[in-house]
């Protein structure tokens, strides 16, 4: 789902779309039940959720970092679909890399992926970018990690090892 805020011609979810990989949606044609990538959400996105992924989809909220917080604030107060925010990641991409939890569209798509099961896919997506195999060598330990999970108690768990250990202290 495109918010706006960046050039459309550079985002990564419009080329998901241009390659077929993905369908753009309204925000008012969000399937009920589907799991919405949102950064604000309080509950994180956990491998048990691969159950819902199939049933009723993934979406992306694809808008800028820099303008489109409020509009993801909205988005956040609705709650006909369940909204996962992602366990700490590094963004591969030229704009943000190495940047912790400042993912692109197509990265998060793909750690989601991953993180719920969906391995190849999530690996093909990756594909289509120069940077893709970059995101994944900088998080393919967390990746592997998260995706070992039974419940998001654990991803939380390995996530607060991985910060850590990157001497990253949560309060």
């Amino acid at each position: 789902m495109r918010l706006g805020g960046d050039d459309p011609k550079l985002s990564t979810a419009m080329k998901l779309v241009r390659l077929g990989y993905a369908t753009r949606i309204h925000v008012n044609d969000i399937p009920p039940h589907s799991i919405v990538l949102n950064p604000l959400s309080q509950e994180i996105l956990k491998p048990p959720d691969s159950a819902l992924l199939l049933r009723h989809g993934l979406v992306v909220l694809d808008t800028s970092w820099n303008s489109g917080i409020e509009d993801l604030r909205k988005i956040a107060v609705k709650r006909k679909y369940e909204q996962r925010v992602l366990p700490v990641l590094k963004a591969g991409n030229p704009v943000n890399y190495g940047i912790l939890t400042k993912l692109s569209s197509a990265e998060a798509v793909a750690a989601a992926l991953y993180i719920t099961g969906f391995k190849e896919y999530s690996l093909e997506i990756l594909s289509k970018f120069k940077w893709g195999p970059t995101f994944y060598e900088l998080n393919k330990e967390y990746l592997e990690r998260y995706s070992s999970a039974k419940s998001a108690d654990e991803v939380i768990k390995i996530q607060e090892e991985i910060l850590k250990s990157m001497n990253i202290h949560l309060r």
